[in-house]
């Protein structure tokens, strides 16, 4: 066992994958033999790619570097953006940590699910985003899968921004992960200034999506969506938002090693990651950090994350026409 591991994170100090990344290391260095240290590196840019290629490029097979990424990396891996230079092939999970998120509108579009969606059919609404290819990419899908007549503003600098213009009447929908919606939104839904419609769900250990444990009372899109005439699983528009939901939510935040990594070494990290999924501390400060989900860790976190990242041509091309028609925007891919 090294005595000091060095975690690679793409992004800057303080954003959420940062904040997890030490919430982690934390835990980690507990649950590890030896109790080695655990080096935080930030190497922000480029929305996480920059540091993600270099890591690809550098880190050694030896056991003492890895690597956290998050939705922001995965999602341009599997667009194949010109700018990636990294394989998620080539590497392999040590733990991963699940997030769910709930869609919510002002309340004039009504209480009920059924006549919510009818007025967001009727009355069009802007819905404020960051960027057409990030998080709230399978979110934006799931509105036109509903048929729910949302336009996109994008260039909010964060999720936050987002609810401010919700906040101040200037979007009718918006979305938000577990942790800010439980922070943030839940005052305005206890207030009468908001109304939840739908959660994303969470996987089960079989790739399908269930209700989420957060939010048990609500449907997710995939209920919502799958309850329409002539809808299915095997829908090309489900299947693209079950590939993005998976790499998105299901395994948000990652930690990964090399996959030449020592096999007696990697069961080790494994073992001591698959330790914490019992312990009630590390669960309980879980809780507060990321919301009620246990982490994936091992080969079910590897085969999960082999599964989302499998973005067949076909696929992939039909992400990329349907934000040109859609939305006007283009995306371009190697």
């Amino acid at each position: 066992m090294p005595d000091t591991l060095t975690w690679t994170v793409p992004f800057g100090v303080g954003g959420g994958t940062d904040v997890w990344a030490r919430f982690m290391s934390h835990w980690m260095a507990q649950s590890l033999p030896q109790h080695p240290a655990i080096v935080i590196d930030n190497v922000p840019g480029g929305g996480s790619i920059t540091g993600t290629n270099l890591f690809y490029t550098r880190a050694q097979p030896s056991g003492e570097e890895m690597l956290v990424t998050s939705a922001s990396t995965q999602f341009p891996a599997m667009l194949q953006d010109p700018r990636v230079r990294f394989d998620y092939a080539k590497w392999t999970p040590i733990i991963a940590a699940p997030t769910g998120g709930v869609v919510y509108v002002q309340p004039r579009f009504g209480k009920e699910t059924g006549e919510i969606l009818d007025n967001l059919r009727e009355e069009p609404t802007k819905f404020a985003m960051q960027t057409p290819t990030g998080l709230e990419m399978p979110v934006m899908l799931a509105f036109d899968m509903l048929g729910l007549a949302v336009e996109p503003v994008f260039g909010m600098r964060s999720r936050g921004e987002g609810r401010l213009a919700f906040e101040r009447g200037e979007a009718g929908v918006d979305f938000q992960t577990t942790s800010a919606y439980f922070s943030s939104v839940t005052p305005l839904v206890e207030a009468g200034q908001a109304v939840p419609l739908f959660s994303l769900g969470v996987m089960n250990e079989e790739g399908v999506i269930v209700r989420d444990p957060a939010f048990p009372d609500l449907p997710t899109f995939s209920e919502l969506y799958l309850a329409r005439p002539g809808a299915s699983r095997d829908d090309v528009a489900y299947e693209v938002f079950h590939k993005f939901f998976a790499s998105g939510y299901a395994l948000q935040k990652l930690l990964l090693v090399p996959k030449q990594v020592d096999a007696e070494l990697l069961a080790r990290y494994r073992a001591s990651a698959k330790a914490l999924t019992t312990n009630e501390d590390f669960l309980a400060a879980a809780r507060q950090q990321v919301g009620p989900y246990e982490p994936v860790v091992g080969e079910v976190a590897a085969k999960q994350l082999a599964s989302a990242m499998e973005l067949s041509d076909a696929r992939r091309q039909w992400v990329v026409d349907w934000l040109k028609d859609r939305y006007g925007v283009r995306v371009v891919t190697r």
